[in-house]
């Protein structure tokens, strides 16, 4: 993958936070290269039963819109304001006050007062001014209303797809407003006359085609996993099982399908698999559902809704317990906080129990799904698995908070206890920019494209400003995290602003240092690295040689 024009310093020297000369209603919008997504593939668009599916690019001075276009729009928004009522409160409660303003990574990386999240989210909300508020009607723009025109679209389609729909602006916000919310019935309204990006748009056909984003048939997934298994067992010398689509098995694990066809994801596989055999977990892979990761999420409620489903049917197909689920972002906030309303308790299921531990995971009383990182540090905490820390003496890790599931899961305290236990140095990046506040990757929500990479290397300079810190004090050289997304995006970022920092999950870190029974003597870690110290790392710059360092 080719990097953005611009180096580095380049780059970071164009940011500029002045006022712009117009004001913001007359500043139209510009698709620069580098700065947008391509559009949704028609064939794609038309399998989704999609509206106007067409061939069409944001450059092309026309995009062939049904002739009723604002009609539409305007009617989805009416529909949408009277069916959720959160959207109607985050349109009337807003004061800008400007506690958001700063705290979005593209803002930050641009410059660009439409980034900011309270006027990104005023580019919608000044239409519903005009078109749903007496004040509006009555007074235009002088009660900051707008018509909805082309411009307006455009800037619609450029600016809520560079949100990433972290939800980093609404930790921030003393009302609570949800911008992620925002940014996916905006999403949505564009999609009612066929406006959407091609990776929102394929992946969730292909979800729907083989059951992964990816688009994977199931022969594929099959030999992925065999494969996995038998490299495996050159590594440890130990022949693990990988059984798929086994029913009456006690639990249905399923992960992203980069886990089992990207890298660094893979490494994270083996670490799965090398933890479930250790324990002796009765277990199954699915064909049906080899996807955990939901881009419906990333393009209207009624497709988050269907991805969702398929995971609980074929828990039910498969006569499994309950659902364990591997390292992903987006599935999780899905799962977490939309779940019971989407698709309904999964009553058929049962409360998960560890079946290792016998911790009762109450937590998932309604969803019947646990996370692999709370599994696993149930079973160190309860001395369940033994680990040597030193097979991971060649890793200085920081850890990235995944946005969805640090702020739409609460999980925080699992991952880092596990690296705890699993390495000898671990180093925390800045606390402004980690846990309930962590920074974006950059990529997420469907932005994670070739086409858009000038925007991504902008939208992830704040995590890596923060990885560089950690990296230039304590030697950090791996950048752990528990998402899919990041571990695809986050490579080319630190290549980008770091250099000489490895990407990986934290199963990853667990399968270099499980001990497993029968197995032979270690060499080298599941990348085929060998397990020394990095002794150069060590004596770069000024680091700290204590553990756990802040």
């Amino acid at each position: 993958m080719a990097g953005p024009k611009l180096k580095p310093e380049e780059l970071a020297s164009k940011i500029k936070y002045n006022l712009p000369p117009k004001g913001w209603m007359d500043e139209p919008v510009e698709f620069r290269e580098g700065t947008f997504n391509y559009s949704g593939n028609p064939k794609n668009v038309e399998y989704l039963q999609l509206p106007n599916p067409r061939k069409w690019q944001p450059t092309d001075p026309d995009w062939q819109l049904p002739e009723n276009w604002k009609e539409i729009i305007l009617e989805g928004l009416r529909d949408r304001l009277h069916r959720f009522r959160s959207l109607q409160i985050f349109m009337d409660i807003c004061v800008r006050c400007g506690a958001c303003a700063d705290k979005c990574h593209f803002f930050i990386g641009s410059g660009d007062p439409k980034n900011m999240p309270v006027m990104r989210a005023e580019l919608l909300r000044a239409v519903y001014r005009k078109d749903f508020t007496l004040a509006g009607k009555i007074f235009g723009k002088y009660a900051g209303a707008r018509e909805l025109t082309l411009d307006v679209v455009k800037e619609w389609f450029y600016y809520f797809y560079q949100c990433t729909q972290c939800r980093r602006c609404s930790v921030f916000c003393p009302y609570g407003i949800d911008t992620a919310e925002i940014t996916l019935l905006v999403r949505e309204l564009l999609g009612l006359i066929g406006v959407n990006i091609d990776w929102v748009v394929t992946p969730v056909a292909n979800s729907f085609k083989t059951g992964n984003h990816l688009g994977i048939q199931p022969h594929g997934f099959k030999d992925s996993i065999d494969f996995a298994v038998d490299e495996l067992e050159a590594i440890t010398g130990v022949k693990v099982e990988a059984p798929i689509n086994k029913k009456g098995a006690e639990i249905l694990f399923i992960t992203p399908s980069a886990d089992y066809f990207g890298s660094p994801h893979y490494y994270t596989l083996l670490g799965y698999l090398a933890l479930f055999h250790e324990i002796g977990l009765d277990y199954t892979w699915s064909t049906y559902a080899s996807e955990g990761g939901n881009f419906g999420s990333f393009l209207s409620h009624d497709m988050m809704k269907s991805l969702n489903a398929k995971m609980y049917a074929e828990a039910r197909r498969l006569g499994v317990k309950w659902i364990l689920g591997g390292e992903c972002g987006h599935m999780w906030r899905v799962v977490h906080q939309y779940m019971s309303t989407l698709n309904g308790p999964a009553d058929f299921l049962e409360e998960p129990v560890s079946p290792v531990t016998g911790t009762k995971f109450g937590n998932a009383r309604l969803t019947k799904m646990v996370h692999v990182c709370e599994f696993t540090a149930d079973l160190i905490k309860n001395g369940k698995i033994k680990l040597d820390k030193s097979r991971n003496d060649n890793r200085r890790v920081t850890f990235h908070d995944s946005c969805n599931p640090a702020r739409a899961l609460g999980l925080i305290e699992e991952p880092r206890y596990i690296i705890r236990n699993a390495c000898n140095y671990f180093f925390e990046m800045p606390e402004n920019t980690i846990k309930e506040q962590t920074f974006c990757c950059g990529s997420g929500a469907g932005l994670g494209t070739d086409e858009n990479l000038e925007m991504r290397m902008r939208g992830g300079l704040p995590r890596a400003n923060a990885v560089k810190f950690v990296k230039e004090k304590h030697g950090v050289n791996f950048l752990g995290c528990i998402c899919a997304i990041d571990k695809a995006t986050l490579p080319p970022l630190m290549e980008y602003w770091v250099g000489g920092v490895d990407v990986g999950g934290v199963h990853e870190l667990v399968g270099n240092a499980l001990i497993m029974k029968g197995e032979k003597e270690r060499t080298t870690d599941l990348r085929g690295e060998p397990l020394t110290v990095n002794e150069s790392a060590m004596k770069e710059g000024n680091m700290s040689e204590e553990p756990f360092g802040e």
